[in-house]
């Protein structure tokens, strides 16, 4: 019976040292950039930090978190859009890649069409969504009027306001509908083929053929998604203080989440208790709890596709 040769010592040890000299500015990356920054706002949280001084609470923060009912508000408001604006992004996205890739006439012009809004900057996209969501001016309600419908206040009705940033999610979502198409046009044809030869119809393929195969590709765009309405900021910002008409002029004051706070995301009051309250102790407490809602958002997902590979 023949013995395995086993590698000298010096030999792994050296293996290990040029795998560590390969891996060092990732790990330098990841130290700088993700660690200390995590261990930091650790540290902060059981502080009161005004970015002057800084005096240990212990748990004080926390404590306040309980019974702070902004944090209830922003993280219903943040999880809506988790549970509404993420699937209808993402579904709409896949609908719209289905139809350029179907479609034999003039694809490239529809193609072109429904990826030009992503290019458009965000702070220009949303400014022009709530003007032509205006209620008196706008012509969206204009041409609803034409049929007799009457418009709603689509950003200054807090029932509305969350459907219309849902809205312009739909608008802008060129990007997510050129990598389902790339995904879409990378599914083996001989298999659509073979399964019309058996009978099986439209929703029999796209379900049985079409969903396994871009399965990676959906939990790819549903995981990033999920994290992007987690960290919600500047569309709701921009469109609430439009909506409100107020300005950055001397003596006038705004607070985020307009109207009546149904746009309040997390990532907003985070903002508002660090930068402007100057509470920078309990927006550590804000960020921590930020972290810990996408890492178990992003766990769920993960483990449910992986049951649904295994399942199938």
């Amino acid at each position: 019976m023949t013995s395995i040769p086993v590698a000298p010592p010096r030999w792994r040890r050296g293996e290990g040292l040029r795998a560590l000299v390969w891996l060092s500015p990732w790990l330098a990356g990841v130290s700088i950039f993700f660690v200390y920054p995590l261990l930091s706002t650790v540290y902060f949280s059981f502080h009161r930090y005004d970015m002057y001084t800084l005096e240990f609470t212990g748990l004080d923060n926390y404590r306040y978190l309980l019974q702070d009912p902004r944090v209830v508000t922003s993280a219903k408001n943040t999880l809506w859009l988790v549970a509404v604006m993420v699937p209808a992004t993402v579904l709409f996205s896949l609908a719209l890649a289905q139809l350029v890739v179907r479609v034999k006439a003039g694809a490239g012009l529809l193609r072109t069409i429904c990826y030009l809004p992503s290019l458009v900057p965000m702070t220009a996209g949303t400014i022009t969504f709530v003007f032509l969501l205006n209620p008196g001016t706008g012509p969206v309600n204009q041409v609803l009027a034409l049929f007799g419908i009457h418009g709603p206040d689509w950003f200054g009705d807090p029932d509305w306001s969350k459907p219309s940033l849902t809205l312009l999610s739909l608008w802008g979502c060129g990007q997510l509908m050129v990598i389902f198409m790339a995904a879409l046009l990378d599914v083996p044809k001989h298999l659509y083929e073979a399964a019309a030869i058996d009978g099986a119809g439209a929703w029999r393929q796209f379900r049985s053929i079409t969903l396994p195969t871009i399965a990676p590709v959906l939990m790819f765009a549903l995981v990033t998604n999920v994290i992007y309405a987690l960290q919600y900021f500047s569309q709701a910002m921009i469109a609430s203080r439009v909506a409100s008409g107020v300005t950055d002029s001397a003596g006038s004051s705004f607070s985020p989440g307009y109207p009546d706070e149904s746009l309040l995301t997390l990532p907003q009051w985070l903002f508002q208790a660090g930068f402007r309250d100057y509470s920078m102790g309990y927006a550590c407490v804000l960020a921590l709890l930020l972290f810990a809602t996408s890492m178990i958002f992003t766990l769920i997902l993960v483990r449910q596709f992986r049951r649904a590979e295994e399942g199938s």
